[in-house]
């Protein structure tokens, strides 16, 4: 029987030894199938149905994926966490191998049922099917998701705009008697943590206010938890190819206005700076963002300048309009001197028949050629006299019209050097202000 005792110990020592390497596996399945064998995930986790599940909530932006003004939507990539406790899930660990922290499916207990008011289009986010439970019962959900939110975007300082964007979370069905909600890390913590947003796009994160508060509608009292993210766009890019263009296309057309007001060689280059507007207006509008809601700053002074453009144009063509007009005028009232003799009444007296009158009476030759001659040179002289009273008038009226059109010419100059110094100092107040964020 001796021989036999060293095979008994060493087949006793290699079942030990096959046995411990697979106690804590065992362990912790026996632990989750102890968890789970009487769970229900239908039932809320509480011993007490009258005491409220009270949910932890925190969010962390991680990049702005579009701004979508013309339908008012925000597309973002936020990291979501959520913890409560669930009282059917917790054990004693030192009974199970010190195992303080298990994993479990989602699927297998219950959830919140969390969502965000704002969200305007299906959520989209990696498939983690696991949470982690520790042996108090925690359990902590965490989770990337693409949100697509509804959003009050305002482009009147753009391309300095800062937008203020707002997502709500509450139950959607259990009231705050039933599920409640409360921050998982302070507000100051969360308004200045920066860390997880990827700063390499169009937009920058400025903070993450939240905020506490209770709905009171008809169905019920349900707790919400607001964070207003404050984002605000990089202007860079946009003051290089709009602002500093448009400001060089303005000062040119202010140019303009030092050509006189009838010279014909402003209308053609004012028109050359009215297709220069047109073009630059048409490259414009596929960068501003357009919003039925308001309208960018940048597009108001750009659409005045047009209009003042267009009324200098105008007034251009009015005055050269004018002046061929008179002068045309005045080329169809030659001198009657040139016009051969005149009567008494102003009618013209046909030479052939003044020599023939002559002829016809030879008595009266000398008589008749001196008083012809001097009423000849009479009536020239009043068609001289009234020709230069007519073309003084002309001149007078010339005169006034071209005082007149140059003092406008005055006040557009002067309205065209307000709106752009007006529109210089907005900018300036805009880019401080944006800088002061």
């Amino acid at each position: 029987m001796s021989p036999l005792w060293p095979c008994v110990l060493v087949s006793a020592t290699g079942i030990l030894a096959a046995a411990i390497p697979g106690s804590r596996g065992s362990v912790l399945y026996n632990l989750t199938t102890q968890l789970l064998q009487q769970y229900h995930k239908e039932v809320r986790p509480v011993h007490n149905w009258a005491e409220a599940t009270t949910v932890y909530l925190d969010l962390l932006v991680h990049t702005v994926l579009d701004v979508d003004v013309q339908n008012q939507k925000l597309k973002t990539i936020v990291w979501y966490h959520e913890v409560w406790n669930d009282e059917f899930l917790s054990w004693n660990s030192s009974k199970f191998d010190e195992i303080k922290e298990i994993s479990l499916p989602l699927s297998a207990i219950w959830a919140p049922d969390i969502i965000i008011n704002e969200f305007v289009d299906i959520e989209r986010s990696p498939d983690l099917p696991y949470v982690y439970i520790n042996s108090s019962g925690t359990i902590k959900n965490s989770k990337p998701i693409q949100v697509v939110s509804a959003c009050s975007l305002q482009t009147y300082a753009f391309p300095f705009d800062v937008q203020n964007c707002s997502f709500t979370f509450n139950s959607i069905l259990h009231t705050v008697e039933d599920i409640d909600l409360g921050l998982l890390r302070h507000r100051e913590d969360v308004k200045h943590d920066k860390m997880a947003f990827f700063n390499d796009s169009e937009w920058e994160i400025l903070a993450v206010s939240s905020m506490y508060n209770v709905l009171h509608v008809a169905t019920g009292d349900f707790a919400q938890i607001q964070f207003n993210v404050v984002i605000r766009r990089c202007p860079l890019t946009y003051v290089v190819s709009l602002l500093i263009p448009s400001i060089f296309l303005m000062l040119v057309d202010l140019g303009s206005f030092y050509l006189p007001p009838n010279c014909r060689a402003r209308i053609v280059f004012k028109t050359n700076v009215l297709v220069g507007y047109t073009v630059f207006r048409v490259n414009m509008s596929d960068e501003v963002p357009r919003s039925a809601g308001s309208i960018s700053l940048i597009g108001i002074f750009f659409t005045v300048c047009m209009a003042l453009l267009v009324l200098s144009l105008s007034k251009s063509i009015m005055l050269i309009r004018f002046l061929l007009s008179e002068r045309s005028s005045g080329q169809k009232q030659p001198l009657r001197c040139l016009q051969g003799c005149v009567d008494v009444d102003g009618s013209r007296i046909d030479p052939g028949a003044q020599r023939a009158g002559v002829t016809a009476f030879p008595i009266y030759q000398d008589h008749w050629v001196q008083s012809g001659t001097l009423k000849e040179i009479w009536f020239q002289l009043r068609s001289i006299n009234n020709h230069l009273q007519t073309q003084e008038q002309v001149d007078q009226q010339k005169v006034a019209w071209l005082a007149l059109l140059y003092r406008f010419d005055q006040l557009l100059f002067r309205s065209y050097l307000a709106i752009l110094g007006l529109y210089t100092i907005t900018l300036c107040c805009l880019w401080a202000q944006w800088s002061g964020w």
